[in-house]
């Protein structure tokens, strides 16, 4: 039996197929490297990016990589280019400041950039969906 015959089954095609505009993927991404965790005993959220950020030289150059991801998926959606440079600009501090011993330690915790680039995309999606409602 051929395994091309599987290729053709509804529940791998759908598998493989992603609309554009969810952009749930990078929602989980960013929220798993800025907030996921609660320091016990107070309202303080942290990241992923904060503890791999602690490891030096790669820490951050693997964070910076997975933020990324999220522009690069910014873009796929359709994102426009002036937003796109300011979520750029954004990742860009995180990883330059982030990559300084112990001050960037505490930034990585404070600045969130991928989540702040999650919510300017958030609201950039939420004006074009308001746009494109007709009355």
């Amino acid at each position: 039996m051929s395994t091309n015959s599987n290729l053709h089954d509804p529940i791998i095609i759908n598998a493989r197929v992603r609309d554009p505009a969810d952009i749930s993927d990078i929602v989980r991404l960013a929220d798993l490297l800025d907030t996921k965790f609660v320091l016990p005993g107070t309202n303080w959220r942290f990241g992923l990016d904060g503890i791999i950020g602690l490891v030096p030289g790669i820490g951050d150059l693997i964070t910076t990589g997975l933020g990324a991801y999220i522009i690069y998926r910014a873009r796929e959606i359709g994102a426009p280019g002036w937003l796109i440079a300011r979520m750029t600009a954004n990742l860009a501090i995180d990883g330059v400041i982030g990559a300084i011993p112990l001050v960037g330690d505490a930034f990585d915790f404070a600045f969130r950039a991928n989540a702040k680039n999650v919510r300017m995309l958030r609201r950039h999606l939420d004006k074009q969906n308001l746009r494109n409602v007709t009355p």
